[in-house]
């Protein structure tokens, strides 16, 4: 008998688009698969939605508010499944994605190998996402995966991945006290326990990107920032532990500088103890510049305008942008109507 797929689909607020990501999901070619979708005290029609879809391959559980990684924790509770399928409830799984990653396994069997995919973004049109690859588009090892993630400030987006329940057994459960980031966090722990990555190139998911009022976005949350924090140092535990050298340790200091334009000048608490785990393997942190349109702010109205003006023009942009796209869509639909 084939292997079993449970795909989780963690939901809360999702109602304007969970309908396409459950179709998504039993648009499967592979066919043993089972989802599993948790509604995490949502106040709008996320469960109505849901519950629509209930069958003998979907099931709908409901609980009251917890966040994202322990509605996780409660999806993975219930599944059966041989192989783990995250789905985020507004994204896309392509027909075969599932069925490319599994071709491999049949193949090469080995539960310890994690399965990756290509991914693309989109808003609202599916059809005009773009896959753009990087250097984690490939084969490598978890020490490799690590440095290259946490050195070029980059990641897979958490669709990609296809867990055996062996590995996500050995990772352990999602960390509830991470706002954000907290699959950056978990697929660390996933890679520790595995023998390395295995990347599909056909094995495409569609991401819808959503900026600012996305999960991961901090803005001027101060726990928001705190969660980070505690992210990045257990990021460079899982790097280090893996290998102490200079690459890793310089990896871990570009890590590091990367992310201090979320906490300086408003959390130098963080921005300190980032500087001083980087002096402790022989690095060194910099004051964050602003760009120049945002140094020209500085300039004229002073640092604190600035720092607005850092926040909030990048939402009014990609709110206009988001906007125009919807209207793109909704037109095609009409056009093809």
């Amino acid at each position: 008998m084939k292997p079993l797929v449970s795909i989780l689909i963690p939901a809360y607020n999702a109602e304007e688009f969970l309908g396409d990501t459950i179709r998504s999901a039993l648009a499967q070619t592979w066919g043993r698969k089972e989802i599993i979708v948790v509604d995490d005290g949502s106040t709008d029609r996320t469960l109505a939605i849901a519950q629509s879809f209930q069958s003998s391959v979907v099931r709908v559980c409901a609980q009251s508010n917890a966040g994202a990684a322990a509605t996780r924790n409660k999806a993975f509770s219930l599944c059966k499944g041989d192989y783990i399928q995250w789905l985020d409830a507004d994204d896309l799984l392509d027909p075969d994605k599932i069925t490319n990653q599994m071709r491999v396994v049949e193949k090469v069997p080995d539960k310890l190998r994690l399965l990756s995919g290509g991914w693309g973004r989109f808003m609202y049109r599916s059809d005009r996402a773009k896959f753009i690859p990087t250097s984690l588009w490939c084969d490598l090892s978890p020490v490799e995966w690590l440095t290259r993630k946490m050195s070029q400030n980059l990641y897979m987006q958490t669709c990609t991945w296809l867990v055996s329940r062996e590995l996500t057994e050995a990772a352990g459960p999602w960390d509830t006290r991470l706002l954000g980031d907290d699959d950056g966090e978990y697929f660390c722990r996933v890679l520790l326990a595995s023998k390395g990555v295995k990347f599909i190139p056909d094995a495409k998911i569609y991401y819808r990107t959503s900026g600012t009022g996305s999960l991961s976005y901090i803005g001027t949350s101060d726990r928001k920032r705190d969660a980070q924090w505690l992210s990045m140092q257990l990021h460079i535990g899982y790097l280090l532990s893996l290998e102490e050298s200079d690459r890793t340790h310089d990896a871990c200091a570009k890590f590091l500088q990367n992310w201090m334009g979320s906490f300086y000048p408003e959390r130098l608490d963080i921005f300190e103890k980032a500087d001083q785990l980087a002096r402790s393997m022989g690095k060194h942190l910099t004051v964050p510049k602003l760009s120049w349109k945002y140094a020209c702010i500085k300039r004229v109205f002073g640092l604190p305008t600035a720092r607005f003006a850092q926040i909030a023009l990048p939402r009014v942009r990609w709110s206009v942008i988001r906007f125009c796209d919807k209207i793109l869509f909704l037109n095609g639909r009409l056009g093809r109507a």
